[in-house]
């Protein structure tokens, strides 16, 4: 799933933005923070945390697997102080290569709900998405209301997907293995697999932007990337959201499977204590604000307004899962994928 080190390195090379190094990696008043997250609104975070606590944030931005591979090669002499990425599939990933430490903050721990954050104190859940479905209302007057009837064959030719490579993919799947097993999982991707319309492909907003054209009626989609549409253009898809019906799924049963942004401090953290301020002003009114205002995320911490494009999804009942789950079942689930021909 990860690049190997030396094609991983070879990328990080040509970053220029990644100029932090060893020497300059303890300042104090300074946090270090190696972030894969791509969103203009995290700018805002950094600015405002500046600005309450004097700290200044450097950071360093890339893909989830170019910074694994990176903490790696750096290893004691890393200058990061926190990592920051999305999906707990990623978080487990970083965990299993030891590039995390335990911290023990009361401040997140009352905060932040049992199932969103490591049991041990190595990550935190910061904002949440739920991965639901969504349908042409006027196609489909009977839409899935779980997740197994996405395998149900009255919906043969009809549902867009993103590949089983996806990150996204291989946690609802490893959800299924957590609840169901492993056969029951195999059977329900086997279920999905045949009732795509068209081989996975593209993001969840060209899964969105399927049932617009009319190449799928169904398609399986996190949250944000539809409310996004509604607050701002996308591309192939403002302008056609009323004509697209969703459901959380699993409403009367385990709920709807959630997922997150998390934060972690980093193994060789030389700002360890910025590091544990700057993950518990993430948890803080005001960001949790940006992260539902700014990028149409739910936020980890309840009583948190919802943006305006969020609030018409509406509320919904989650998985109470633990995320680990979602890290321990990653391998299964790609076997799985891989055994029934999802590409």
């Amino acid at each position: 799933m990860f690049l190997n080190l030396k094609k991983s390195l070879a990328m990080l090379a040509g970053v220029a933005a990644m100029t932090l190094t060893a020497s300059v990696a303890h300042a104090d008043g300074e946090v270090n923070i190696y972030s894969s997250r791509h969103y203009d609104t995290d700018e805002r975070l950094y600015s405002d945390f500046t600005e309450a606590t004097g700290i200044k944030v450097n950071r360093i931005e890339a893909g989830a697997s170019e910074l694994l591979e990176r903490l790696k090669a750096e290893g004691a002499n890393s200058p990061a102080d926190v990592v920051l990425t999305v999906d707990a599939g990623r978080l487990w990933a970083f965990q299993q290569e030891d590039l995390f430490q335990s911290i023990n903050s009361t401040t997140l721990n009352e905060a932040i709900p049992a199932n969103l954050r490591d049991e041990d104190g190595n990550w935190y859940g910061i904002s949440q998405r739920a991965r639901v479905i969504f349908y042409d209302k006027a196609a489909v007057s009977n839409p899935p209301q779980t997740y197994a009837d996405l395998a149900d064959p009255q919906y043969k030719g009809m549902i867009c997907a993103r590949s089983s490579t996806n990150i996204y993919m291989l946690s609802l799947l490893a959800s299924q293995i957590s609840h169901n097993g492993e056969e029951a999982a195999k059977t329900w991707a086997q279920g999905l697999l045949d009732n795509l319309a068209r081989d996975p492909q593209g993001g969840d907003t060209d899964q969105l932007r399927g049932i617009v054209s009319g190449e799928c009626k169904i398609a399986v989609s996190n949250t944000y990337y539809f409310a996004r549409a509604i607050r701002k253009d996308v591309k192939g898809l403002s302008g056609s959201t009323d004509s697209i019906g969703w459901v959380f799924p699993d409403q009367d049963a385990n709920g709807t499977h959630v997922n997150i942004s998390g934060a972690a401090v980093a193994k060789n953290s030389k700002n360890k204590e910025n590091a544990i301020k700057f993950i518990e002003y993430l948890t803080g009114e005001q960001a949790q604000s940006y992260f539902a205002a700014g990028n149409d995320e739910y936020p980890v911490i309840e009583g948190v307004a919802l943006s305006s494009s969020v609030q018409q999804l509406g509320t919904f009942k989650a998985d109470d899962l633990g995320l680990e789950e979602l890290g321990k079942n990653q391998a299964a689930a790609q076997k799985i994928y891989n055994e029934i021909g999802y590409k």
